[in-house]
């Protein structure tokens, strides 16, 4: 690893989630010299990937990152293929859809259909949410015994009251996960707002990505036809991707990389 390298990406995922932090606080953050940290900054700075405040002394994540997301999300296959099938979901359930894949400890939102009634919702394309309490985080480490046994192995950051965060818990979800195709979360990264996901599938049987659909608290559960939905949506889009079976066959449970104490 070049340690450089390393510590730039350090200082960009500091700043992650529209944080405004000093060169000071960095260097906390960061257990690195300030000296070291002003000079990573400003060459951040230079390629815009960090901005500094108007008039003050504070950095946030630069306008580069945006161009550099965008190119990235329109090289990925699965979002071509999926977005006509998230778009058709939301408008039959009238709910909120989602696509996302693995981004280290976390699931990223990679496209994103709005409730069609109107109504003004903030985008989410872009946005990350910590795999243990997001219904795609949860669908992707079931199916993935090495991707989970090192997730689990670490400290669980609690979201809400309703967060798991205890290992044998969610081991014990992954097991019904690989079952029944289905992943559920209620009030885990958002006070009311709860969300149900299945896999998406490649041509290699390997689960890439996850397709969701976001229910207000105060419906859940979902209905049957929420459900039957989400699965063929799921199912759809891993045919496109050239995938022979759905829901994927998991050769060895997640919950076996991660066994109960």
């Amino acid at each position: 690893m070049i340690q450089a390298i390393d510590r730039a990406a350090k200082v960009l995922s500091t700043l992650q989630g529209a944080r405004h932090l000093g060169i000071t606080e960095l260097a906390t953050e960061l257990w690195l010299p300030v000296s070291t940290v002003h000079g990573i900054v400003k060459s951040l700075q230079g390629h815009g990937l960090v901005a500094q405040e108007p008039g003050g002394t504070r950095y946030m994540l630069g306008p580069a990152l945006l161009k550099l997301s965008n190119v990235y999300l329109d090289t990925l296959d699965v979002r071509a293929r999926a977005m006509r099938w998230t778009l058709e979901l939301a408008r039959r359930t009238g709910l909120s859809t989602r696509l996302g894949v693995q981004l280290f400890d976390e699931v990223i939102i990679i496209h994103h259909n709005p409730r069609p009634d109107g109504s003004q919702q903030m985008p989410e394309t872009g946005l990350s949410i910590p795999a243990h309490a997001s219904a795609m985080g949860k669908v992707l480490l079931a199916y993935s015994p090495e991707y989970a046994s090192g997730l689990l192995g670490r400290p669980l950051r609690s979201l809400t009251g309703a967060t798991i965060t205890d290992p044998a818990q969610l081991a014990i979800q992954f097991v019904s996960i690989v079952s029944d195709g289905i992943a559920t979360e209620e009030d885990e990264a958002v006070l009311g707002e709860s969300s149900i996901a299945a896999p998406v599938v490649d041509t290699r049987g390997n689960v890439i990505a996850a397709v969701a659909v976001v229910v207000p608290s105060s419906e859940w559960p979902p209905d049957s036809s929420v459900l039957n939905g989400l699965r063929e949506t799921a199912r759809n889009i891993s045919r496109e991707l050239g995938a022979s079976t759905w829901p994927p066959r998991a050769l060895q449970p997640a919950v076996a990389a991660h066994p109960q104490s």
